[in-house]
C-alpha cells in the first residue's frame, strides 16, 4: 500500500469543468454501492420466505409458525445469522488484497475484479443445494464488496475536480441506498412464489453486470496511471475528464504526491505516530459508532422485525420497502446540504433525531410487545413512523459522512493506509452485529433499542466535543488548519519535527 495515493486534485484555482466523462465513470464507479446496498437489503427479506427456511433453516420455519413461540426468539439462530454476517468477514480479507490490486494493478481492473466475484457469488446463492454452497456465494460476494468498497471512493476522489469531490463520493452511498430500496422491492413481488428466494437472490447479477460492462468503458485515474509508470497516458487522460488543456499544474501536484508517496516505505507505521492518532482515532470510531445506531439491523432485518411486530409477510415487507425508500430520499439531502450546513451539524441533529426515535420504539415495545401477542396495529404503524424518523436521520448524516470523513482527514503519507483501516473497522463491526442481533433481540427483547440508544448519546457527544468541522477545507491542509487547531487534537502534533525525521528512510 506504500504506492496507492489519493490525488490531491488541487485546490480551487485549477483550471477544471464537472465534464460528461467524469459523471458517467463516477456514475458506473459508484454502482459498487448499489451492489453493496442491494446485498443488504435483500438478505433480511429472503430470510423471512418460508420456502427459503424450509429448504434451508427448518428449524427456524417451525418456530417462526410456532403459535407459542417468543416473538423475540422467532429467527434465533447462528447459521442464519452467519448467511447475513458471513459476507462482512469476507469484505475484511479481500479489502486488503483489493488495496495490492489498485497499488499494482490499477483501479479500473479492481473495479472489474469486484463485479467478478460479485456475479460468482450470485451464482452460487440463486443456484444453492445446500447451506455451504450458500454460505460459499455469501463468501465470493463478500469478496465483491471488499473490492468494490476499496476501490470506487478512491477511484471518485482521484477523478473528480476538488470542489465536487465530496457531491460525487456521497453518490456511492447514495446509490447503496437505491440498491437496499430496488431489494425490498424485489423481495415483496417475490415473496410468495415458490423459488422467490432465487429470484431475489439472482437479481444481484443485474449491477454486478451493469458494472461489469460499464466498467469496460471508465478511463483509468491519472494519479493510477503516473504510480504505475505511465505519466504520457495520465497527461492525456487527465486532460479528457477535466474538459481543459492547461492541467499542467495539476498533473506536476500528482507527479509530485507520487513521488512523496514512493518515500514513505512504513506507511502503516507512519500511521501509528503520535500525530496521525486524531485521524485514526476519529475514523475508526466513527465506522463503530455508524454500526451501533443499529441501522443494519433496521436494513438486515426489517421484515424480520416488522414481522415480530405483528405484522404479516406481505405487509412486513411493504413496510421494509416504504424505509428503503426514505433512506433513498434522505440521502439526497446529504448530497445537497452537506457542503453547505456542515458535517458536525448534520450528525449532531441526526443523533438527537435517531435518539428520540430509538427511546420511544424501544417504550412502545417494551409496553405492548409481550413474548406471544401481537403488537396492536396502532402501535404498529407509529413504530414504522419512528423508524423511518430514524432511518431518515441516519441516511443524511452517520451513513454517507461516515465514509466521506475518513476519506479526507488523513494527511497524504497515511492516506490510503488510513482508509483500508477504516473500511476494515466497518465491515468488522458489520460482521458483529449481523451474526450477534438475532440473538440479542431474543436475550434483550425490547430492551435492544435502549441499547443502541446509549451508543447514539456517546455518538453525539463525540461529534460534538471531538470531531472538528472539514467543511471547505482542502484534504491537504487538514493538519494545519483543522487538527492542529483543535482544543484536545493539537496536543498530538507537539515534538512533531523531530517524528518527521524519524520517518525518512
Amino acid at each position: 500500500m506504500a504506492h496507492q495515493v489519493i490525488a490531491a486534485n488541487g485546490g480551487a484555482d485549477l483550471p477544471a469543468k464537472l465534464t460528461g466523462q467524469v459523471l458517467v465513470c463516477s456514475i458506473i464507479a459508484a454502482f459498487g454501492g448499489l451492489m453493496f446496498g442491494y446485498d443488504i437489503g435483500i438478505s433480511g427479506g429472503v430470510t423471512s420466505m418460508d420456502e427459503f427456511l424450509k429448504k434451508f433453516f427448518p428449524d427456524v420455519y417451525v418456530k417462526k409458525h410456532h403459535v407459542k413461540e417468543d416473538n423475540y426468539c422467532k429467527f434465533d439462530d447462528q447459521i442464519l445469522q452467519l448467511f447475513t454476517s458471513s459476507l462482512y468477514l469476507a469484505a475484511v480479507v479481500s479489502s486488503f488484497a483489493a488495496s495490492k490490486c489498485c497499488n499494482n494493478y490499477g483501479r479500473k481492473i479492481t473495479i472489474q475484479l469486484a463485479s467478478f466475484f460479485f456475479l460468482v457469488g450470485v451464482v452460487l446463492n440463486a443456484a444453492a443445494k445446500n447451506i455451504a454452497m450458500l454460505i460459499t456465494g455469501r463468501l465470493m460476494l463478500g469478496a465483491g464488496i471488499g473490492f468494490g468498497n476499496q476501490a470506487v471512493p478512491l477511484f471518485i476522489s482521484e477523478i473528480a475536480p476538488n470542489k465536487y469531490r465530496g457531491g460525487l463520493n456521497v453518490c456511492f452511498q447514495l446509490l447503496v441506498t437505491v440498491g437496499i430500496l430496488a431489494a425490498n422491492i424485489v423481495n415483496y413481488f417475490t415473496a410468495s412464489h415458490p423459488y422467490g428466494w432465487r429470484i431475489s437472490l439472482g437479481g444481484a447479477s443485474v449491477p454486478a453486470l451493469f458494472l461489469a460492462f460499464g466498467s469496460l468503458l471508465i478511463v483509468e485515474t491519472p494519479t493510477s496511471l503516473i504510480e504505475r509508470g505511465h505519466p504520457e497516458r495520465g497527461l492525456a487522460t487527465l486532460r479528457k475528464i477535466r474538459g481543459v488543456e492547461d492541467v499542467q499544474k495539476e498533473f506536476d501536484e500528482i507527479v509530485n504526491t507520487t513521488e512523496l508517496a514512493k518515500q514513505i516505505k512504513h506507511p502503516f507505521k507512519n500511521l501509528m505516530k503520535r500525530s496521525s492518532w486524531p485521524q485514526l482515532i476519529t475514523s475508526g470510531v466513527l465506522q463503530i459508532f455508524q454500526q451501533f445506531t443499529g441501522i443494519n439491523v433496521i436494513m438486515f432485518y426489517a421484515p424480520v422485525l416488522f414481522q415480530t411486530m405483528g405484522f404479516h409477510s406481505d405487509a412486513s415487507l411493504l413496510s421494509a420497502v416504504v424505509t428503503g425508500t426514505i433512506n433513498t430520499m434522505a440521502t439526497l439531502v446529504a448530497v445537497f446540504c452537506v457542503d453547505k450546513l456542515g458535517r458536525r451539524f448534520l450528525l449532531i441533529e441526526a443523533a438527537i433525531q435517531m435518539f428520540i426515535a430509538q427511546v420511544v420504539t424501544g417504550g412502545i415495545l417494551a409496553a405492548f410487545l409481550k413474548s406471544t401477542n401481537v403488537l396492536p396495529k396502532q402501535y404498529a404503524y407509529l413504530v414504522l413512523l419512528l423508524i423511518c424518523v430514524f432511518v431518515s436521520g441516519f441516511a443524511w448524516s452517520w451513513g454517507p459522512l461516515g465514509w466521506l470523513i475518513p476519506s479526507e482527514i488523513f494527511p497524504l503519507e497515511t492516506r490510503t493506509a488510513g482508509f483500508f483501516c477504516a473500511v476494515s473497522m466497518n465491515m468488522i463491526f458489520t460482521f458483529i452485529i449481523a451474526q450477534a442481533f438475532l440473538t440479542m433481540l431474543c436475550h434483550m427483547r425490547a430492551m435492544i433499542f435502549f441499547f443502541f440508544s446509549g451508543w447514539i448519546v456517546i455518538m453525539g457527544l463525540y461529534a460534538y466535543a471531538l470531531l472538528p468541522e472539514t467543511k471547505g477545507v482542502s484534504i491537504d491542509e487538514m493538519n494545519e488548519k483543522v487538527w492542529k487547531k483543535h482544543w484536545l487534537w493539537k496536543r498530538c502534533f507537539k515534538n512533531e519535527s523531530e517524528q518527521s525525521r524519524e520517518d525518512k528512510p
